[in-house]
């Protein structure tokens, strides 16, 4: 599966950014979409998710309420709406994607930063 991401940049606190990401592939192994972050000098951390089948969602506790992920089947899309962004919402995002068999891919990353 390869991803591709789009949608990142600059944006002041308190405003919104969508982020979408287009899989290719083999996209048919696909069980469950995300996206991930990673700030300076911190770990990767799961943002939000979608499930391919169902559209059950999970969202971290930092965003729940701000941020909402979507999923388009046909197109083989997600998106991440961004509402209220913070400073410390900055870092590179991730799209993911876990196959069945539990196998991970990775889109190259967007950056995202949130000025003060």
């Amino acid at each position: 599966v390869q991803l591709v991401e789009s949608g990142g940049g600059l944006v002041q606190a308190g405003g919104s950014l969508r982020l979408s990401c287009a899989a290719s592939g083999s996209t048919w192994v696909i069980n469950v979409m995300g996206w991930y972050r990673q700030a300076p000098g911190k770990q990767r951390e799961l943002v939000a998710s979608i499930t391919r089948g169902s559209g059950s969602t999970n969202y971290a506790g930092f965003v729940k309420g701000r941020f909402t992920i979507s999923r388009d089947n046909f197109k083989n899309t997600i998106d991440l709406q961004m509402n209220s962004l913070k400073p410390e919402d900055t870092g590179v995002y991730y799209c993911n994607t876990r196959s069945y068999s539990r196998i991970d891919s990775w889109g190259q990353g967007t950056q995202v930063t949130v000025s003060s």
